[in-house]
């Protein structure tokens, strides 16, 4: 792990109450893009879902009474509601990828919000999102 040494202890901060992140500047550059590739793909699943379900308004807007069977529309309908879901998953994890990028141009990145302890590379690697260590999320779960 490559930790930037201040001479600050880890309760120390720049910023007064605000801990500092334990990354140098290329490890810094590496998350941001790594960050930045999974809000593209991200905001690329959105877009394609939304044309999804513009298409299945429009098709179902089209089809007639008579040419449309109950059971197809409700499986259409079911169709629909999740893809509902899984737009508003996609767009909740975008806004988790924001925040990380936000946390970076604060320095505050890779700091647990819980016990303001940094968060190993592997994990920010794993779920570079992240914003509690594997033993915050542990303490959760129980």
């Amino acid at each position: 792990m490559s930790v930037q040494k201040t001479g600050q202890s880890e309760s120390e901060t720049k910023e007064g109450s605000r801990p500092v992140t334990p990354f140098d500047d290329n490890l810094l550059a590496h998350f941001r893009a790594l960050l930045l590739d999974k809000r593209g793909n991200a905001i690329e699943e959105v877009k394609r879902m939304q044309a999804q379900i513009k298409d299945s308004r429009e098709q179902s807007e089209s089809d007639s009474a008579y040419s449309f069977h109950m059971a197809d529309a409700g499986t259409d309908a079911m169709e629909r509601e999740k893809l509902y879901l899984m737009l508003a998953r996609q767009q909740k994890y975008i806004g988790y990828l924001d925040r990380a990028l936000e946390r970076i141009e604060n320095r505050t990145y890779g700091v647990c919000r819980v016990t303001g302890k940094p968060i190993s590379k592997e994990r920010l690697e794993a779920v570079p999102h992240t914003e509690i260590s594997i033993e915050a999320k542990l303490k959760q779960n129980r």
